[in-house]
């Protein structure tokens, strides 16, 4: 019996000719650029759909990907939300299992750019964590840069992520919580506030108080990136050590110790020298 993925496509095929969008399952896997014989075995339920064929359906037919693998949600998208998607790429290993695509800072500003090229996601690096909550799902880990984000975030940290559904980005960003949001030219790690349902916007806070607060239009969006946890390269000091400013502070601390002292010696002398003169 075929997945139950395949189950929604061929219910999605079916809607489409009960609809007279297709003529027929024939010309449909032409307008797909897939062979009639494959799509025949495909809807006799003795081969699955693949990946590349749910994309050109999507693009072509406004498949909403999010009925296709999860049940929820309309079986085709509307214009609205159909005009900035994309099929999110993934890179498994040889035995299927997604890892997790890690986009460092130098790499940022081309994903933004090449966010639609899969050539690019598959040549960034990628990893696996033990935590089984990495295994479902797909991840992305992104660097933290600038001090934006101190004391929750520094630079030189990682972040782990699980990709939003833009279908679900109304309902499911959470406010108050940390996301990396893509947009079409930048990479950002904020606190956000939703304000998608009354304004069609993002709100974008800092926790370093210095930043302003700032707004984007949900058009400017491409990808929303849940954090979950972050990875550091920073270790406390060891009990015994005083990092450098603590060692900064003690210096000043004897400095202003000991011009107490001259002082303090000044004017006893003065004392001295001028006795009854009132000091």
């Amino acid at each position: 019996m075929n997945s139950i993925v395949t189950q929604r496509f061929i219910k999605c095929h079916d809607k489409l000719r009960e609809d007279n969008r297709v003529r027929s399952s024939r010309q449909f896997a032409i307008n797909l650029d897939y062979l009639p014989q494959s799509l025949s075995e495909i809807l006799k339920g003795r081969r699955d759909v693949t990946i590349e064929l749910i994309r050109k359906a999507v693009e072509l037919y406004s498949m909403n990907p999010v009925y296709l693998f999860t049940g929820e949600g309309p079986m085709f998208m509307t214009e609205e939300n159909h005009q900035d998607f994309r099929v999110l790429t993934i890179v498994t290993n040889s035995v299927e299992d997604e890892r997790i695509v890690h986009v460092p800072v130098p790499a940022q500003a081309g994903y933004a750019g090449e966010i639609a090229n899969p050539s690019f996601i598959q040549e960034l690096p990628t990893f696996t964590l033990p935590d089984y909550k990495y295994k479902v799902g797909t991840h992305r880990s992104f660097d933290v840069s600038g001090d934006s984000m101190e004391p929750t975030l520094f630079e030189g940290d990682k972040v782990v992520c699980s990709y939003v559904e833009p279908t679900l980005w109304e309902s499911s960003i959470k406010n108050n919580h940390v996301y990396v949001i893509v947009t079409h030219g930048d990479v950002v790690i904020k606190r956000v506030i939703n304000k998608l349902a009354e304004g069609r916007i993002l709100e974008l806070h800092s926790d370093n108080d210095f930043y302003d607060l700032y707004r984007i239009n949900a058009a400017e969006i491409r990808e929303v990136w849940y954090v979950r946890a972050k990875i550091s390269p920073f270790l406390p000091a060891p009990p015994n050590s005083k990092n450098h400013l603590h060692g900064e502070i003690s210096d000043l601390k004897l400095t202003v110790g000991e011009q107490l002292r001259l002082i303090q010696n000044l004017h006893t002398n003065i004392e001295k020298l001028l006795p009854g003169q009132g000091f």
